[in-house]
């Protein structure tokens, strides 16, 4: 029986998001509406089998829907997350473990670098080796102007985006042998970036610099480093980015496809990229932006 086709505009949510606020970082639990992380639609198929991967802000949002993906493609799965993010981390290793994979959780903040380091070790000492790093944990805030932008704000986006995630690869390279796959989560900001999200989208922008330069750096060794930039994604990132009402009742709304993603959207770019099908690619920026262009 072939697969049914679906009409990619009105597959998920595709209505404005009612108001909401969270305190980063936020959580899945408070959402209205709940994201879709593939729970109970992704279908695997051998990709990854066997594969150990690492996947920083693996909690929730984009991260989860990763492991829920690695997990039923035959990997097991490691997650970092910050502390206050338990019960959604919780919530993911479950999800791996219904998979029949093994899942490790971290609790503790990338800002940190022996934290960021650590988490790399921890997971080749309790998996067994490391094959896919997936450096997805980031910040954001809706910023009024670069006037009024504190420094303690720009540097925690800035160490949370960047160096969290130089410490992790740093960390990593040495582990990784020849097929092993690094992926990045930039952003649509990167390349468009909104005013008030301006310490952000410069970080997402230096993502794919880096992206970029490591992958001239690792070529050689058989080592693929590729990134995944999202449009507006449906997670918890979203109500803890302090948008107003109506801010939230547009959201996505002005992507081609008429709507914000849902995480669950995410994760078949990811396991691509972490696959044998994407063997001849590296150093490249993957949009899943529902017709955003870069």
């Amino acid at each position: 029986m072939a697969n049914e086709q679906t009409d990619p505009t009105t597959k998920h949510h595709d209505e404005g998001f009612p108001g909401q606020e969270q305190d980063q970082p936020a959580t899945t639990g408070p959402m209205t509406p709940q994201p879709d992380h593939g729970e109970d639609s992704y279908v695997g198929h051998g990709l990854l089998e066997g594969r150990r991967a690492l996947i920083t802000g693996g909690d929730s949002g984009i991260g989860r829907a990763v492991a829920i993906a690695f997990a039923r493609e035959g990997a097991d799965v490691a997650i970092a997350h910050m502390p206050e993010e338990e019960q959604d981390a919780a919530s993911t290793v479950s999800l791996v473990e219904a998979a029949g994979r093994r899942a490790v959780a971290f609790a503790g903040d990338v800002r940190d670098e022996a934290f960021a380091t650590s988490i790399v070790e921890d997971t080749v000492a309790q998996l067994g080796g490391l094959d896919v790093v997936v450096l997805n944990a980031a910040y954001q805030k809706d910023r009024e102007s670069l006037a009024s932008l504190p420094t303690e704000e720009f540097d925690r986006v800035f160490r949370t985006n960047l160096y969290g995630l130089i410490w992790s690869a740093r960390a990593a390279v040495p582990h990784l042998e020849a097929g092993a796959s690094i992926i990045v989560t930039s952003s649509v900001q990167a390349f468009n970036p909104s005013p008030g999200l301006i310490d952000y989208a410069m970080t997402k922008a230096a993502q794919v610099a880096f992206v970029k330069a490591l992958a001239g750096e690792l070529g050689e060794k058989g080592i693929r480093v590729n990134a995944v930039a999202p449009g507006p994604v449906w997670t918890p990132l979203i109500p803890g980015t302090g948008w107003d009402e109506e801010r939230l009742a547009t959201f996505g709304q002005d992507a081609p496809l008429g709507r914000a993603g849902q995480p669950a959207e995410l994760a078949g770019a990811y396991v691509y990229l972490a696959s044998e099908a994407a063997t001849y690619v590296s150093g490249a920026v993957l949009p899943v932006t529902g017709g955003k262009p870069l």
